[in-house]
């Protein structure tokens, strides 16, 4: 069955100390197109995580973001002594200058000084530990999203049938006016040839008639177009069923259109060919039930 290119996932855990929390968007694009937002700690997972999305989805335009919260526990910092201690022999070294006793350090102060907190998770260890999580985490939202693009393409699916289906019944009543097409016009020649031959006191030869209508039929046979027609939508229907166009890895949606675009260009020719108001009024249905799949296959995978 189809897919839906629209959906939305989420996944959370929490790994030694560290919370993190996974969304992934999808929409409608005619390619596969990914937008991460990682904190900078993270960012070089970019690549893998965008490989591991490609690897389960063909088209979309998908959009990524992780947020990382660190506990409370695991957020403390240490002091670093060494680095105190730098600064405590400076100002001590200052204020030996000045030779003002009255001069007071603020430790409380010194602790905002460049090195003197070190948090006790480094980027390195953050990474790590995404590392061990993300990768699952997206495998869980992709889940998640696929699951509802489904059932969204069920919807999508229900929605096409019916209008192939309606546009079925079209070329029936297609099919079963061109005959007569050719039977009126062989009719209307006929009369309006006796009319003026009567007027004229002449006699027209059958078999000059009989190739004058054989002409028109030539013109207007629409055979070839209708059993192209039929094609098209059996294809069409194939796809919508099994979700694949059975050729590799291609997208369905991208057949999809594609098979829509001849199904056009069939009915325009039908309508061009047939010069007859029945046959017209069913081509523009056609035609109209053409461009509402097309709007609709835009959103199939």
């Amino acid at each position: 069955m189809i897919r839906s290119m629209t959906g939305y996932g989420s996944a959370s855990a929490e790994h030694d100390g560290v919370q993190f929390s996974l969304e992934l968007r999808s929409l409608n694009n005619r390619y596969f197109k990914a937008a991460t937002r990682l904190p900078d700690e993270i960012a070089g997972m970019e690549a893998l995580l965008e490989s591991a999305l490609r690897k389960r989805v063909s088209r979309g335009s998908f959009s990524l973001a992780v947020k990382v919260k660190v506990s409370d526990a695991a957020a403390t910092s240490s002091i670093n002594d060494q680095a105190l201690m730098t600064y405590l022999d400076h100002l001590e070294t200052v204020r030996e200058k000045v030779q003002d006793e009255s001069v007071q350090i603020d430790l409380t102060q010194l602790l905002a000084l460049p090195g003197v907190l070190q948090p006790q998770t480094d980027d390195d260890a953050l990474l790590a530990k995404a590392k061990q999580v993300l990768p699952q985490l997206l495998s869980d939202a992709l889940d998640r999203l696929l699951e509802m693009r489904t059932t969204e393409g069920k919807a999508l699916a229900d929605d096409l049938i019916g209008q192939v289906e309606h546009i079925r019944g079209q070329i029936k009543i297609v099919a079963d006016r061109a005959p007569a097409v050719v039977q009126e016009y062989h009719q209307r020649l006929t009369a309006r040839v006796d009319e003026l031959m009567a007027k004229a006191k002449l006699k027209v030869d059958e078999n000059d008639l009989l190739r004058e209508v054989a002409v028109f039929a030539d013109r207007a046979d629409i055979s070839e177009e209708l059993s192209r027609m039929n094609g098209h939508l059996d294809q069409f229907t194939e796809i919508i069923q099994t979700g694949s166009p059975g050729k590799g890895d291609e997208p369905a949606g991208r057949t999809m259109d594609f098979i829509a675009q001849e199904m056009l260009r069939e009915a325009n020719t039908i309508g061009s060919k047939s010069n007859d108001t029945p046959i017209s009024r069913a081509v523009v249905e056609i035609k109209s039930r053409i461009d509402r799949i097309k709007e609709q296959v835009q959103n199939v995978e």
